[in-house]
């Protein structure tokens, strides 16, 4: 005989949970699982869309601010024109070729000749040496030297004078030589 399904209690949703078949519920888990997938997978689109947006107003706003014309920063500070000179002249002297200077004044320098002082002027470009040597045709010499130096162009006695005070009586000269630029 067959078996008779008889249920006359009201329906309840515990009822209906009980009732269920375990297929539905496994079809059921396997679409909640299916959604949240989606979700995710979605959500990380959204999110990948958002960055390139950004992204791509980054870069119109750099080629906005690119494209504008650029106006020189005021500064806070107002130099005047003799700070500006100063400044200047200090930048000159800081950039002047020393190395340049010294070899070529040593490669010319005999050992009969005492360096006294080597004054550069960065304006003019110009080398006041002042120096000393026993007799003047030493001094003659250094000058000649100097001359064939390339990177002096115009070398010039300005003044000599011998020293009265010293007992060996030196002849002491001031000369001026022009470099040309490095």
């Amino acid at each position: 005989m067959s078996r008779l399904h008889i249920d006359f209690a009201q329906r309840s949703w515990r009822r209906t949970v009980f009732h269920t078949h375990p297929a539905v519920w496994a079809g059921a888990a396997l679409g909640l699982l299916l959604c949240g997938g989606a979700a995710l997978a979605g959500y990380q689109v959204f999110e990948e869309r958002q960055q390139r947006f950004a992204a791509i107003e980054r870069a119109a706003q750099r080629q906005a601010i690119a494209s504008q014309p650029r106006q020189p920063a005021k500064s806070a500070v107002q130099i005047t024109e003799a700070q500006a000179a100063f400044v200047n002249a200090a930048v000159l002297q800081l950039n002047l070729p020393w190395r340049d200077l010294q070899e070529a004044v040593a490669a010319a320098t005999p050992p009969t000749v005492a360096l006294l002082a080597l004054e550069p002027d960065a304006r003019k470009r110009v080398l006041k040496i002042t120096a000393e040597t026993k007799n003047s045709d030493d001094m003659i010499a250094y000058i000649e030297q100097l001359k064939q130096q390339e990177l002096f162009s115009g070398v010039q006695l300005l003044r000599h004078e011998i020293s009265q005070l010293d007992p060996n009586r030196p002849i002491r000269f001031q000369l001026e030589a022009g470099w040309s630029a490095p």
